[in-house]
C-alpha cells in the first residue's frame, strides 16, 4: 500500500497506515508527511473552488483523516490599501506589475486583495488585532474533491516526498565525505562507473576511476566518499578509486595509531593504480610511524596495497627540515646532499645523487622525483654528483680567471 494510492481512500484508517508505511520506508519525519499533505489539499482547495491567489491553510488530522479548512488575510497597514486604491482608480483596475525594490534590494510591500486586509477594516471586526496578525476564517470543507483536485494533490504529494527523501539523504551521506565504504558496483555506463551505498547511487567519474583496474557490475570494492552536492535531481555523490586521500583513509582504517592521533599522516602524493607516496610522522617519540604503518610483517601495508590492486606504497619520515625531508622523499634512492632556493616565489630544490643512483632517484619515467616533487611542495631536479663537481670546478676557474684580468 502505498501513500499516493491511498491518500483519498474513505477509510481513515488507511490514510494513517499509509502516512506511517511512508515515514518508515522512506525516513521522512511523520510531522513532514503531514505537512506535506496539508500543502497538497490546499492546492487542490484553491484550484478545484477557483480560489487562485488566495492564502488557504489546510489542517490535516491524520487519526481520523478529517481536515479543517481556512482563508487566511495578513493585517496590513492602511497606507497600503490607499495607495491601492489610487493605483486601481488611475489604471481603471489593477495593474499587476512586477514588485519594485528598497533601497537595500528587497521587493516593496504593496497591498494584495486576496490576502490582505486594511488594519482599519479589521480593527472593526477584532477590536484587539494588530498589524501583522494573521485572521483565519474557517470555510466549509467540500463534500469531495473532484477527480481533477485529487490528482493535483496527489502530485504535490510525490514531488514533497521526493524531495524530502533528497533532503534526507543528502543529510545521511554529507558527513560521511572523506569516508571509505564499502561499495557494490551497481552498473557500467560507457566510462562511467555508478556504485551502491545502499541507501543511494554515487556515480564515479572517469577522472576518479584507477585506469588499469576493470570495473564489472556485482563487483565489490572500497571508495572514497569524494563530494556530495544537492541538485535538482536529488543529491549528486561523486565516489573515487583515483584520489589520494582514498590511500590515507584506508591506512587509517589499517593502523590503530593513526585513529588514535600518535600516528599522523602529513603528506601524500600518488599517482593511481602505480604507485603513492605517503608522509607519516608520531606525536608520541616512543612510537615507530613507519612500523605502525607497515605492521607485524608488513601485515597492514599489504592489506592497502591488496585493496589497491597492487598498487606500490612508499612509506616516509616527515620532517619539518625541507632538506631531509626531499632525502626521505628520494627514497629508496641515496642522496648525497640537498641545496635549496627560491626564484620569483617558486621553491627549487637541486639533489645531488652518485651516478649509480641516479636513474633510481629519477624513477622509471621520472615518477619517483614527480612524486617526490609532489609530496614535498618542493620542484625537485636531480644531478649527478660528478656533474656537480665538475660545475663546481668550473665556477671556480671562472672566478679564478676574473681575478687574474
Amino acid at each position: 500500500m502505498s501513500l499516493t494510492n491511498s491518500i483519498f481512500m474513505p477509510d481513515p484508517k488507511e490514510v494513517g497506515a499509509a502516512i506511517k508505511q511512508i515515514c518508515e520506508e522512506k525516513g521522512i519525519p511523520f510531522e513532514a508527511v503531514v505537512e506535506t499533505i496539508e500543502t497538497a489539499l490546499a492546492v487542490a482547495y484553491r484550484k478545484e473552488m477557483g480560489q487562485k491567489g488566495k492564502d488557504i491553510r489546510v489542517e490535516f488530522n491524520p487519526n481520523d483523516g478529517s481536515m479543517r479548512i481556512f482563508e487566511v488575510t495578513t493585517v496590513v497597514e492602511d497606507a497600503l490599501y490607499e495607495q491601492y486604491q489610487k493605483d486601481k482608480d488611475a489604471t481603471t483596475g489593477l495593474v499587476e506589475s512586477a514588485p519594485a525594490l528598497d533601497d537595500k534590494g528587497e521587493p516593496v510591500k504593496r497591498f494584495n486583495p486576496k490576502t490582505d486586509i486594511p488594519y482599519t477594516q479589521a480593527k472593526e471586526e477584532i477590536a484587539d488585532i494588530e498589524l501583522g496578525d494573521e485572521i483565519r476564517d474557517e470555510v466549509e470543507v467540500p463534500a469531495e474533491f473532484g477527480r481533477m483536485a485529487a490528482q493535483t494533490a496527489k502530485q504535490v504529494i510525490i514531488q514533497k516526498l521526493r524531495e524530502a527523501e533528497r533532503e534526507t539523504l543528502f543529510k545521511l551521506y554529507q558527513d560521511r565525505v572523506g569516508e571509505v565504504i564499502n561499495v557494490m558496483i551497481q552498473r557500467v555506463e560507457g566510462k562511467v562507473v555508478f556504485v551502491d551505498l545502499g541507501q543511494a547511487v554515487a556515480v564515479m567519474p572517469p577522472a576518479e576511476q584507477v585506469r588499469s583496474e576493470v570495473y564489472k557490475p556485482g563487483q565489490r570494492i572500497k571508495v572514497l566518499l569524494l563530494s556530495i552536492e544537492k541538485t535538482h535531481r536529488g543529491p549528486e555523490i561523486i565516489a573515487s578509486r583515483s584520489n589520494a586521500n582514498l590511500v590515507s583513509a584506508l591506512f587509517a582504517a589499517e593502523v590503530p595509531e593513526i585513529g588514535s592521533g600518535s600516528v599522523v599522516v602529513k603528506a601524500i602524493a600518488r599517482e593511481a593504480g602505480s604507485r603513492t607516496k605517503i608522509a607519516v610522522a608520531a606525536t608520541d617519540p616512543s612510537i615507530d610511524p613507519i612500523g605502525s604503518c607497515v605492521g607485524q610483517r608488513g601485515t597492514r601495508v599489504q592489506t592497502v596495497i591488496t585493496e589497491l590492486g597492487g598498487e606500490k606504497i612508499d612509506i616516509i619520515h616527515y620532517d619539518d627540515d625541507a632538506v631531509k625531508f626531499i632525502i626521505n622523499a628520494l627514497s629508496p634512492a641515496k642522496i648525497t646532499s640537498v641545496s635549496l632556493k627560491e626564484v620569483d616565489g617558486k621553491k627549487i630544490a637541486t639533489a645531488e645523487v652518485p651516478e649509480d643512483q641516479f636513474s633510481l632517484a629519477i624513477g622509471k619515467g621520472g615518477q619517483n622525483v614527480r612524486l617526490a616533487s609532489r609530496l614535498t611542495g618542493w620542484s625537485i631536479d636531480i644531478i649527478r654528483a660528478e656533474d656537480a663537481e665538475k660545475k663546481e670546478e668550473k665556477e671556480v676557474e671562472k672566478i679564478e680567471s676574473t681575478k687574474t684580468e
